[in-house]
């Protein structure tokens, strides 16, 4: 199988019949061995019985049904599972991307990319979407290293071991392209068109960009501070007992040259420092301790080489 195509869809009904035909008419010339797999996400409308009816006549299409909505970032995780492709193209089900733009991010890809993602140069969206989505790729490009312009975007063609090795759930469908450059991947962005929603409503608000926040701070933490909690809860602990051991010394400089020592609110507080800081280094310790249990020891091996057999 040389190309899976991976397609997240929720209350896509009327849109489905008319993507897998673009899909179809835009793949067929270059890969003729390709799948489409369709994540139906917990959809209250009538997309499952469409699905039926068009696998009837379209060979390549696979699809899944969730009993419930999980997420895009559980659909991608599954379907990425799924998929037996060479390389993996993920798109949209709402008409905007455009799948004619497969074949040529396929040869960028080729090129040397482990992933190439799409930027919507021209966004065809309302202000209170396109204004909090620059400010979010802003945020991200500077988290990353690399200048992005469309971190989200749902059109992407990955290559098979890049999609496969991402962790995802929650909303961390949406920092893909940053979780492949810490993981060392080479990263491509290629100008996509992008077309005004013609079905449906859009699932998402102004409101992600406060989400999106809260998520790149636990994905930053997750990744700085996983394999080594102590780290974080040591240096906590560490500082809080500092404090704590000044403010001591303070008073005990203040009993033993006036021989009073009277409770007042600060000795109280460096008490509390000092409690504070012990826990959260027994927290780190005992994250050390599950972190050694659960450490997962599949290693990260890019290439190899082996010895040339003799005959």
């Amino acid at each position: 199988m040389n190309l899976s195509i991976v397609i997240p869809i929720k209350d896509e009904a009327a849109s489905l019949p008319e993507l897998l035909a673009e899909i179809k008419a835009a793949i067929l010339p270059d890969y003729a061995d390709f799948e489409v797999i369709i994540i139906d996400d917990g959809s209250k409308d009538n997309s499952w019985e469409v699905l039926q009816n068009l696998s009837k006549e379209c060979t390549f299409l696979k699809a899944v049904r969730l009993q419930y909505n999980c997420g895009k970032a559980t659909a991608l995780s599954l379907g990425f599972q799924l998929a037996s492709g060479k390389y993996i193209a993920t798109i949209d089900g709402d008409l905007q991307d455009n799948p004619a733009e497969i074949p040529e991010m396929l040869k960028i890809l080729e090129g040397g990319s482990d992933l190439v993602s799409g930027w919507k140069k021209k966004r065809r969206d309302p202000w209170h979407k396109t204004i909090p989505s620059k400010i979010f790729n802003l945020m991200l490009s500077i988290v990353c290293g690399q200048r992005l312009h469309d971190f989200n975007c749902g059109l992407k063609v990955y290559k098979a071991p890049l999609a496969k090795s991402v962790h995802l759930y929650g909303d961390f469908h949406r920092f893909i392209p940053l979780m492949a450059s810490w993981n060392g991947f080479k990263i491509t962005e290629k100008t996509v068109e992008h077309r005004a929603r013609r079905y449906g409503t859009s699932k998402y608000g102004v409101f992600r960009l406060l989400s999106g926040f809260l998520d790149l701070l636990t994905l930053m933490f997750l990744h700085k501070f996983t394999v080594k909690p102590l780290h974080f809860f040591g240096t906590l602990g560490l500082f809080a007992c500092l404090i704590a051991s000044v403010i001591f010394c303070y008073f005990g400089f203040e009993w033993i040259s006036t021989g009073e020592l009277r409770v007042r609110p600060l000795l109280v507080f460096s008490g509390f420092a000092f409690v504070s800081g012990v826990q959260f280094i027994s927290l780190g310790l005992l994250g050390e301790m599950l972190n050694s249990k659960l450490q997962n020891r599949d290693y990260p091996i890019a290439e190899r080489i082996e010895p040339l057999v003799k005959t």
